[in-house]
């Protein structure tokens, strides 16, 4: 049976040592949500943070815009954040309707306060290996895998997903420990055969369940970073929990796993992102 992978414990020690370095700061750090229209789920999300901020004790605040909001007033509402020395780290809450153009947005935020570690100047600072914005949900997953395996180097790792707000970050920093690094998505061939090789896998595609425990590697870590509502209204992740739980060495719950990784790791790269703008 695999050991759960508790992200609400680890991200809890994370929140813990966030707060007691934001009171050593000669300056409290502050961060900006921009939130754009009515989905849910972002309302949620956006909630979860600023509470989570405000236990640790980062300063907040939230630009609430309207659905019919156009790209020029989130431009100016970005550019005026950007401007603001009391603002440290700047997100943009995604999806966006759907009339509005994210890539073009997200790069208006400046590099030095994109906690979403989005900006190509963060992207290419990851891919050349140099300290910057690391996006959060790979961050935090990263954390995840190395509370179980101390040394990552040699292992083969396969990342399903290549988007860039996750896949591609996730590949990177695992390369970054010297894994053998696989990335895997929805047309490569033999799926089930490659994910079987990983020593470290990684689903993140949006479908419920999956990853099926004949797809892993017997004793393998497995990080799901997938949510999705099921018809009985339950969250469940990409990958079939309870026969992997019999075959994987480590596993992450959903939810309960990479989630509060996430969020605890926006705290750290706000953190980041101050301690850049007070040098």
């Amino acid at each position: 049976m695999a050991q759960i992978i508790d992200g609400k414990a680890i991200a809890a020690q994370l929140r813990e040592t966030i707060q007691h370095v934001v009171q050593t700061m000669p300056e409290t750090p502050g961060l900006a949500v921009i939130l754009v229209g009515d989905d849910p789920a972002s309302h949620v999300y956006v909630r979860n943070k600023i509470k989570a901020c405000e236990h640790v004790g980062i300063n907040s605040i939230e630009r609430r815009l309207p659905e019919d909001t156009t790209n020029e007033e989130i431009e100016r509402v970005i550019n005026d954040l950007n401007a603001d020395p009391d603002i440290h780290g700047i997100l943009l809450q995604l999806p966006l309707p759907d009339h509005l153009d994210s890539d073009y947005l997200i790069q208006l935020i400046a590099a030095h306060k994109d906690v979403d570690g989005l900006n190509l100047r963060n992207v290419g600072a990851l891919v050349a290996g140099i300290d910057g914005l690391v996006p959060c949900t790979p961050e935090g997953s990263l954390i995840l895998i190395k509370s179980v395996i101390t040394n990552l180097s040699g292992l083969h790792a396969v990342v399903i997903g290549r988007s860039l707000l996750f896949g591609k970050p996730m590949a990177q920093l695992l390369l970054r420990e010297n894994c053998t690094v696989t990335m895997a998505h929805s047309r490569t061939k033999n799926l089930a055969e490659i994910c079987k090789q990983a020593d470290i896998l990684v689903a993140a595609v949006g479908r419920e369940k999956m990853v099926k425990a004949d797809w892993i590697k017997p004793g393998a870590c497995v990080i799901d970073v997938g949510i999705n509502r099921m018809d009985n209204g339950k969250l469940c992740g990409d990958v079939d929990f309870d026969g992997a739980f019999d075959v994987a060495g480590a596993i992450t719950p959903v939810p309960g796993g990479v989630g509060p990784m996430t969020i605890a790791c926006l705290l750290a790269n706000t953190i980041k992102a101050a301690k850049i703008g007070q040098s």
